[in-house]
């Protein structure tokens, strides 16, 4: 697997302030967090700063999406070759706000490995996940796409959903990962998600929206540890 476990996975999705110079300032605010704290955090910036970001620090880079393509024709899509190049440790596959067919997750998923990049597959219910891991990805990103961007944390709001899929993901392909996403807010929420079973947890909001977004990473960094060592 290209990335570290556990790791906190913060998306810059399309938020204002997140690209460019800004983008690279949000950046290396998360790497003085992970050298102060060893915490490993993981950001999907948008795809045309994947290149300065991997370059220009020390953070592990996911592509927020790809296009499943050959390379040849074709005009505006973002290729698996494009972002691998870049510096790109992973890709996001199938997100709620870019959902992708299961055929191309499927392409995905089998090209990633080829690259030796991690494959994060976004799936929304036990049945979903159990069918992408028919594929075998490196990892499961598991959340209710209602919870997006709201303070709805799944461990918290409904730990039994997030055990049982743990469960299933554990008998099914037990080397694939468990990241969950969605309505993660707090450190709390973090700790929860590790402690029902979670390799690593994400957020995209939260982290954009925070007063003192190094203060945030701090709790979220301090989380991860604690999480991981009663997991």
């Amino acid at each position: 697997m290209a990335l570290t476990y556990p790791h906190f996975l913060i998306n810059f999705k399309l938020y204002e302030g997140t690209t460019g110079a800004d983008g690279l300032a949000l950046a290396r605010t998360i790497e003085t967090v992970q050298r102060r704290t060893g915490a490993t955090f993981v950001i999907a910036p948008q795809t045309p700063d994947i290149y300065r970001i991997a370059t220009e620090t020390s953070l592990s880079v996911v592509a927020q999406s790809v296009d499943a393509l050959d390379a040849g024709q074709g005009n505006g899509q973002v290729s698996l070759d494009a972002v691998d190049s870049a510096g790109a440790d992973g890709v996001l596959v199938n997100h709620p706000e870019s959902p992708d067919s299961f055929g191309d997750v499927a392409e995905t998923v089998a090209c990633c490995a080829e690259r030796d990049l991690e494959s994060i597959v976004c799936v929304d219910s036990v049945e979903m996940g159990r069918a992408a891991l028919s594929f075998d990805p490196d990892c499961l990103l598991f959340e209710n796409p209602a919870d997006i961007a709201s303070d709805r944390a799944l461990a918290q709001m409904d730990p039994a959903r997030v055990e049982t899929f743990v469960s299933m993901v554990e008998a099914e392909n037990p080397r694939t990962r468990v990241l969950l996403g969605g309505g993660i807010s707090t450190g709390a929420d973090v700790k929860a998600s590790l402690e029902h079973g979670a390799d690593a947890a994400g957020a995209a909001s939260a982290f954009v929206g925070a007063s003192d977004r190094e203060a945030w990473l701090t709790a979220v960094a301090e989380a991860l540890e604690a999480g991981d060592e009663s997991g």
